[in-house]
């Protein structure tokens, strides 16, 4: 199918022939990638958080995903309430700098209150699948990606199995663009991600990275998230996240050349 590379999100209209950086924000205390670095005694260190992400967009970031609930394996769950205490403050302060600010969650709740306070994409872990999530986001004219995640975090890595990973992944994302375009989700909002490391062996990523044009092919843009993951550590032998750079951009660039539009990259 063809694809098209086009992204419409809020008053924002992304041209990604080129495939793009999306700069990574976390504001939680238990980064799997940066350990809470931007989240301080007090709670989120805005200002840590504003210098960071002028720094990753001095250094070509295209736009910037912010999240306040951390999705590593082995994560609990954080209540809504708290989830938008971390985030609406951070989402606030950075659609200032005049770039499309993504958030990265599940929950219905917060996507409605990070879509008022000016989030241009909802970076949907969960494929809005979630009861109340494709109605949350169907009237708004905000960018949807659309991620596959087996399980959920906190026990989505114990036993993961697939009869084709490929294929089942693929399937599942063709699923859930159906159903937000008959949601009234125009499919120039959407974007798909094939949720790296997210109910997925070490094996299973590596599979879906070298049968990539796959999941390519679903007639909207990629994004892929392989930064700093533990696949990267498996390959490598980095078991340290922030010794994984080299590993991170050598995936990045498969990726691309694989069809992925975005590279979502701390």
């Amino acid at each position: 199918m063809p694809v098209t590379q086009l992204l419409q999100c809020g008053r924002y209209r992304l041209d990604l022939g080129t495939p793009c950086v999306m700069g990574v924000i976390n504001v939680t205390p238990d980064s799997f990638s940066d350990g809470g670095e931007l989240f301080g005694p007090r709670g989120v260190d805005l200002g840590a958080v504003r210098a960071r992400a002028e720094q990753m967009c001095a250094e070509g970031a295209a736009l910037l995903d912010v999240g306040g609930e951390s999705t590593r394996p082995g994560a609990a769950p954080v209540a809504p309430a708290e989830e938008m205490a971390r985030v609406l403050p951070v989402v606030e302060a950075l659609v200032q700098l005049g770039v499309p600010v993504s958030v990265d969650t599940s929950d219905p709740d917060v996507m409605r209150a990070v879509l008022a306070a000016g989030a241009a994409i909802l970076n949907a872990v969960s494929g809005l699948a979630r009861p109340g999530a494709l109605a949350a986001v169907s009237g708004a004219d905000v960018g949807v990606c659309l991620m596959h995640m087996q399980g959920e975090p906190g026990t989505m890595q114990q036993a993961p199995r697939y009869a084709d990973v490929v294929l089942d992944v693929r399937d599942f994302l063709r699923q859930r663009i159906d159903a937000c375009v008959a949601a009234g989700i125009a499919p120039v909002r959407l974007l798909v991600d094939p949720g790296f490391g997210f109910g997925k062996t070490p094996a299973h990523n590596l599979a879906l990275l070298a049968r990539l044009h796959a999941v390519s092919d679903l007639g909207v843009p990629l994004l892929v998230g392989l930064s700093r993951k533990g696949t990267i550590g498996v390959v490598t032998g980095q078991s340290d996240a922030r010794l994984r750079m080299a590993g991170s951009i050598a995936a990045a660039v498969l990726a691309a050349a694989r069809g992925a539009s975005e590279i979502r990259a701390h």
